[in-house]
């Protein structure tokens, strides 16, 4: 990340004329430079020191703050100290103490001195003569020279104040959730950067892609424990193979999936068109074979080679082709007298199975239904696999509410389906 020190130097009037164009001050006489800082008798003082649309210092820091901006101006580092001392101490109003501030920042940023820079910016803060936005512009952009000059302790200091004084503005959030990675922050920058997509979220807004992406590079590799709801929500907002794909591979790693798990989660890539490499399927097949659904893994293998991602003469599926060829494969008649038949719950839910690797949906949702509260069955693997059944079906009500029925281990797989009932069902 780059930042520049634009903001800070806008803060600066380009000079021209008299010392006091700058800020649009009344100019004096030039044969007395001093003659306006003493009011002629009956006159209000403030009309001594009248702006043309600029900032109104006090008569008594007038002729401390021309000094002042002399020696800014001739760069005269040496006396500069002494004369911003001189200006605080007549400094009578808010106006006098803004702009001796602004003279500090504008010698500051000619030494390129972050340090002045920093107490520059915390005079004017402290004048209180800008609105609060306007100052949380200066400290942003402080920060920025922080950063770039790798001082990310300070530069997360001053975003920080910028973000104190101007909550809503989320790009100052992003710039104080890159310095919090900077300092080896992570969790507290991943937690900025969801603040951030949480508050775009509450103004309506779409957040940008490359934050999701961002916010998920930095919890994937500290290992956060939001990672996995940090890619499911990536696949929520941009649906594509590539964040479907990425943000169930990471849970899968994370989560050390049994062999029901990671079919759950492989029926879910097919689904979303995730699976985009020979291993997605290599895994798949051996999965569904695990469980004796051969049906599934045929249909499986069959799918890769028609997207020429299976190569049949590979050492990788060479076997498993021809091991799968030896296998029985149901019909959908056998499958219809296996349930008729069949006293078991398990069975039942293994025959919904086999009609879900077929695309008979409905039938699978049917059959899903009857194994729950069978001896046997875990009500929430049944209501996982009706939710996905039902998902695929269409129903988009049926499924949302048997995936939300789901609890304990298998919780988060159905969260990802969830997301994929509301992107499709």
């Amino acid at each position: 990340m780059k930042f520049t020190t634009t903001a800070l130097a806008l803060v600066l009037t380009a000079t021209s004329g008299s010392a006091f164009a700058q800020y649009g001050m009344q100019s004096p006489p030039p044969q007395n430079p001093t003659q306006t800082t003493t009011p002629p008798p009956n006159q209000p003082e403030e009309q001594q020191t009248t702006t043309k649309g600029g900032v109104k210092p006090s008569a008594k820091a007038l002729k401390a703050l021309v000094e002042l901006q002399k020696a800014v101006d001739a760069n005269d580092a040496a006396n500069i100290p002494a004369k911003i001392a001189a200006a605080q101490a007549v400094a009578s109003t808010k106006e006098d103490r803004y702009l001796i501030g602004q003279l500090q920042l504008k010698a500051a940023l000619a030494g390129k001195n972050n340090a002045a820079m920093s107490a520059a910016v915390d005079a004017i803060a402290a004048s209180g003569y800008q609105p609060p936005a306007q100052v949380a512009k200066l400290y942003s952009a402080l920060g920025g020279n922080f950063y770039n000059a790798k001082q990310f302790d300070p530069a997360a200091t001053a975003f920080e104040r910028a973000a104190a004084l101007d909550p809503s503005n989320t790009d100052i959030l992003l710039n104080l959730g890159e310095a919090r990675f900077a300092q080896g922050r992570q969790a507290d920058a991943v937690a900025i950067f969801q603040r951030v997509i949480q508050a775009k979220q509450a103004a309506g807004q779409k957040p940008e892609e490359k934050l999701y992406k961002r916010a998920l590079e930095i919890a994937y590799d500290a290992k956060l424990p939001s990672t996995v709801e940090i890619g499911r929500q990536w696949a929520a907002a941009y649906p594509s193979p590539d964040s479907w794909r990425n943000a169930i591979a990471i849970y899968r790693n994370q989560s050390h999936q049994d062999v029901e798990g990671t079919l759950d989660l492989l029926r879910l890539m097919q689904a979303t068109g995730a699976m985009t490499t020979p291993g997605d399927y290599a895994i798949f097949i051996e999965s569904a074979a695990d469980q004796s659904n051969f049906n599934e893994a045929q249909a499986v293998l069959d799918a890769g080679l028609a997207a020429k991602l299976v190569d049949p003469s590979s050492s990788q599926f060479r076997d498993t082709i021809a091991a799968l060829k030896a296998k029985p494969k149901a019909t959908a008649a056998d499958l219809e007298t296996a349930v008729k038949t069949t006293t078991s719950g398990m069975n039942l839910l293994r025959i919904g199975d086999r009609f879900y690797a077929m695309g008979q949906y409905q039938r699978a949702a049917e059959i899903d239904r009857q194994s729950m509260g069978k001896a046997g069955v875990d009500s929430n693997l049944a209501n996982l696999h009706l939710g996905m059944a039902l998902a695929r079906a269409g129903d988009k009500a049926g499924a949302t509410a048997a995936l939300k029925a789901v609890t304990g281990p298998r919780a988060d797989i159905a969260k990802f389906w969830l997301v994929y009932v509301q992107q499709h069902a």
